[in-house]
């Protein structure tokens, strides 16, 4: 189960001295390529717990500008929790029909709520009502349980009706503090060039490494 990558390079001297602006042109590309790559904005967000144990799901960039990358949630799910504990978070973009990654490694920090809440004014009305009905992460009785509170939701706010952000949902923003994009190459000899700095107040540094 192997597959020849056979795609043109990344060299240094193609690279922004900034990693956004290098991610801007990796997603606008990925963006581009919609009948491969389902999502381009679907990333796997790896967290851990206080003692170190990991996790990892799927959720789905909202924004990225130079301060960052941002996702909501709900701020009682597993990975909020995990986030309160310990700040740390890995971002990984797997375009794999492009054969490229994008992996990122950052703290993160929440979303002021003026930002939250206008981003949830653009959500579709039903993705609104999911955001209140489902209490993320905790065990539910039955498929039921969650349908019924979806009911009594769209009840109260129907179709056209303003919902209201819930106060427990929020927006994260990532920081990174390295940025590493992968090409693939033949003969697994790929290219990982890996943007990394100390803290926001130092330059950023491309290192090549060894695939």
């Amino acid at each position: 189960m192997r597959e020849q990558y056979v795609t043109e390079g990344l060299a240094e001297t193609e690279l922004p001295a900034d990693p956004m602006d290098q991610f801007a042109l990796w997603f606008k590309e990925a963006a581009r390529e919609r009948d491969l790559v389902h999502e381009p904005n679907a990333m796997v967000v790896s967290t851990a717990d206080a003692e170190g144990r990991p996790s990892s799901r799927t959720v789905l960039l909202k924004g990225f500008d130079e301060r960052g990358f941002v996702f909501f949630t709900n701020y009682a799910s597993r990975k909020s929790h995990e986030l309160a504990a310990n700040p740390y978070v890995s971002l990984l973009f797997p375009w794999h029909p492009m054969a490229r990654q994008v992996i990122v490694s950052g703290t993160t920090t929440r979303v002021g709520r003026e930002e939250t809440v206008a981003y949830f004014r653009t959500r579709p009305h039903g993705s609104q009502l999911g955001a209140w009905a489902s209490a993320q992460s905790s065990v539910l009785a039955s498929r039921d349980e969650l349908d019924h509170a979806y009911a009594d939701l769209l009840a109260r706010y129907p179709e056209g009706e303003q919902v209201p952000a819930p106060p427990n949902w929020g927006g994260f923003r990532v920081t990174p503090y390295t940025v590493e994009f992968w090409q693939g190459r033949t003969n697994r000899l790929h290219d990982r060039l890996r943007y990394a700095r100390a803290d926001e107040n130092t330059a950023w540094r491309v290192d090549r490494l060894s695939p």
